[in-house]
């Protein structure tokens, strides 16, 4: 909220900030260093202004659009299945109702009218898929270069110092959210001199978190991490599920649930579903595994190695060779009453672990 102060605060506040004297004309005069003001249609806001525009990609498995997004709630009709969209984490529910199964055409149907929320934040009611694909294809396409910056996030309560030279008012602005920085970025002018209260802190998609101190190491930074992530700008809802995975959290979930099952076996697009029909499997955290049927067990071992995306785990049972493989792990879903881990290798080779009982 901006809040107009005294002018003795005001002349004092200047001195500590701007380092400047106290009439107006002496203020329009005064030389800054680049990295202690932020000023209109800078490098560095349009920067601050991409870092904090919003991000159209995250409900793609609706609207097939980057460069905008539906407000919620939005309720949708999904392989004929009515799903009401409440927050970010129900998009798993359509996902997993497409996920079903394989063999099958996935639809969705978005019930109208709706609001769309576009990358300068203004919103617009949308009555039908008409008026929807007006929008839709002025967007860029999958993977196509963008202007948001997807792969920095500042990190809040962030406040600015600012002062008009033309008003000759200072106020201060706290913000808590990327929208109300990027109201503040767009309504800077050009009699506006802006200061940041430094540090600030920015999280990089790696997971890093950086202490910045002033607009020079902020606008370096940046510029080095613009393109140094995927911004999940497709269509593909399936090709992200374990941004969050790690090899510890695939073994939590395997070895403390018991008897899972071949839910789902293909090498080289053959389809072995029932090779291994009746055979449980059991996985234990020194890296062993059991499989038992009918009356016999047999053993085996698996490892998993890397992160989020590039998780490989290596399943070696001598006595069912067609679980072999040296298998990326795809997804792990445990969002219904069934548990699934999902393996694949290229686009002919999967295995899905399922569980029952996990949940």
């Amino acid at each position: 909220m901006k809040t107009p102060i005294t002018k003795y605060i005001l002349f004092s506040v200047l001195l500590l900030v701007l380092s400047t004297a106290c009439r107006k004309e002496e203020m329009e005069s005064i030389q800054t260093a680049p990295e202690d003001t932020l000023e209109a249609n800078s490098n560095i806001a349009q920067l601050m202004q991409r870092t904090t525009m919003n991000d159209g990609s995250n409900d793609n498995i609706i609207d097939n659009s980057n460069c905008f997004n539906i407000s919620l709630p939005v309720t949708v009709i999904a392989n004929d299945i009515e799903v009401t969209v409440n927050t970010e984490e129900d998009y798993l529910v359509i996902e997993s109702i497409f996920d079903a199964f394989d063999d099958d055409y996935d639809s969705l149907e978005i019930l109208f009218p709706i609001i769309i929320v576009l990358n300068d934040f203004s919103e617009i009611t949308i009555a039908n898929y008409s008026e929807l694909n007006n929008y839709s294809n002025n967007c860029n396409g999958e993977n196509e270069f963008d202007a948001d910056i997807e792969c920095l996030d500042f990190v809040y309560p962030m406040t600015a110092v600012a002062f008009n030279t033309n008003s000759e008012i200072l106020y201060t602005e706290t913000f808590t959210t990327d929208y109300e920085l990027y109201l503040f970025l767009e309504q800077i002018e050009s009699d506006d001199l802006i200061s940041l209260n430094f540090p600030i802190d920015v999280f990089i998609a790696d997971g890093s978190i950086f202490s910045i101190s002033d607009f020079f190491e902020l606008e370096t930074i940046i510029e080095q991490n613009i393109d140094v992530c995927d911004e999940d700008d497709d269509y593909d809802y399936n090709d992200d599920d374990c941004d969050d995975c790690t090899p510890l959290l695939l073994q939590d979930i395997l070895t403390n649930c018991s008897d899972w099952y071949v839910d789902k076996l293909e090498r080289n697009d053959v389809d072995y579903d029932d090779a291994y029909v009746g055979y449980l499997f059991n996985f234990f955290e020194n890296g062993t595994l059991s499989v038992y049927w009918e009356s016999t067990t047999v053993y085996g071992t698996w490892n998993a190695t890397g992160l989020a995306n590039n998780i490989t785990i290596v399943v070696e049972i001598p006595s069912l060779p067609l679980c072999n493989n040296n298998w990326v792990l795809q997804e792990i879903d445990d969002s219904s009453s069934e548990t699934k881990v999902d393996l694949r290798v290229g686009e002919s080779d999967r295995l899905r672990y399922k569980n029952d009982t996990c949940n």
